[in-house]
């Protein structure tokens, strides 16, 4: 019997717990574009987190939801920032499915498998941390840093509110650790996600009748055609940078030469030096045309989760942890962003720590039962770690 084994035992015992508060979290549908959903999905984790013990506030949004914070008991008493004495759990229950998805895409529960809309990404990851939380405080076991564990609302559209509580206790805490579902089949670590920028560049023309006197005018389209050129040439697939004009759109009638001009484009890169290159490069984009200029709006929402020596650390932390219980953990690179982009600029941060499944943002969302008592028992066993 390994050390962890009585995690592994406690967590197996409440398997149909873990199923039935899974399956209230799903019902209780959260769109993060319909912010009132989100009291059905937040009162249920309120109530869990006050039978827990823990110290429990909801914070309103007014424009999302809000999110909760959790405080174990010893958190509000030790200092804030001096000997960094806490570790932060961090998770979303909004979901990219509107109301009424259950309809066509119901909550159901075959074998070893859960499906349903959110509970891969990622109600299930705050499933999986609520009974790690709950396995040690039944073992009686207490965490050498005190967990503070925060739920937002409004991930899926870039923690637009939550942001500034995440980045504050990620600085004030020791590690982050974060729920998202894990990598591939096997549930593989994420300690590598790409930094995310949106830019809206618009080019500004002349505008001129079609027909009477085209030479009159400058075509923000024609304009528009050359930038995209050179943003393309921005890309460098094996350096982990994309860029992508994803919308354009332009013009008034086929009768004017287009006065405007715009394109939404998404930029990813894998770190901070290529982010900030990039940003610099587009910012500093030259009017296409002669007669033509330019308005860049945007920028880089959320930096890259690199594999700082800090992160490599609690990577080889968790590797081990697993290893104890038998578990061959992988770790992966991911093209998406999460709140682990934010608290990795503060903390040592670790993510993918939450369900093994598939289909995130997909109809065949679903999660393996059996796994998230397995990744359940890591988390309680990485909670004991200093």
């Amino acid at each position: 019997m390994t050390s962890n084994q009585p995690f592994i035992d406690y967590l197996t015992n409440q398997r149909h717990d873990m199923v039935a508060l899974l399956a209230d979290l799903v019902a209780a549908e959260s769109p993060s574009d319909a912010p009132e959903t989100q009291a059905g999905p937040l009162g249920i984790l309120f109530e869990e987190f006050n039978r827990l013990g823990y110290h429990v506030r909801h914070t309103p949004g007014t424009r999302t939801g809000g999110y909760l914070v959790a405080r174990h008991p010893a958190a509000s008493d030790r200092p804030a920032v001096a000997d960094r004495p806490t570790q932060l759990l961090l998770g979303h229950c909004d979901t990219v499915w509107p109301v009424g998805t259950l309809a066509t895409m119901p909550l159901e529960v075959e074998g070893d498998v859960l499906r349903g809309p959110g509970s891969y990404d990622m109600k299930g990851g705050l499933v999986q941390g609520l009974f790690a939380l709950r396995a040690l405080r039944d073992l009686g076991l207490e965490p050498p840093l005190a967990p503070i564990f925060l739920i937002n609302t409004d991930e899926e559209i870039g923690s637009i509110e939550s942001r500034p509580m995440i980045e504050q206790l990620a600085a004030a805490s020791a590690r982050a650790l974060v729920l998202e579902p894990g990598a591939g089949p096997n549930g593989a670590l994420k300690t590598q996600r790409k930094g995310l920028g949106d830019f809206t560049i618009t080019v500004h023309g002349r505008a001129a009748h079609a027909g009477n006197e085209p030479e009159k005018g400058v075509s923000a389209i024609l304009g528009m055609a050359e930038l995209v050129r050179t943003l393309t040439a921005l890309n460098d697939y094996p350096r982990g940078v994309s860029v992508n004009v994803g919308v354009v759109s332009g013009g008034l009638r086929p009768n004017v030469v287009p006065p405007e001009c715009r394109a939404e484009v998404d930029v990813r890169a894998t770190t901070m030096a290529d982010a900030a290159r990039l940003e610099e490069t587009i910012r500093g984009l030259a009017p296409p045309l002669p007669g033509t200029t330019l308005t860049i709006d945007g920028g880089f929402e959320r930096g890259p989760l690199e594999r700082t020596p800090r992160n490599v650390a609690l990577w080889e932390l968790a590797q081990q942890t697993g290893a104890e219980m038998g578990l061959a953990l992988e770790q992966a690179a991911v093209g998406g962003g999460s709140d682990g982009n934010l608290t990795s600029a503060h903390t040592a941060t670790l993510d993918g720590l939450g369900p093994v499944g598939d289909g995130a943002h997909a109809r065949h969302e679903h999660v393996l039962i059996s796994k998230m008592i397995e990744r359940g028992a890591l988390l309680a066993a990485l909670l004991m770690k200093e």
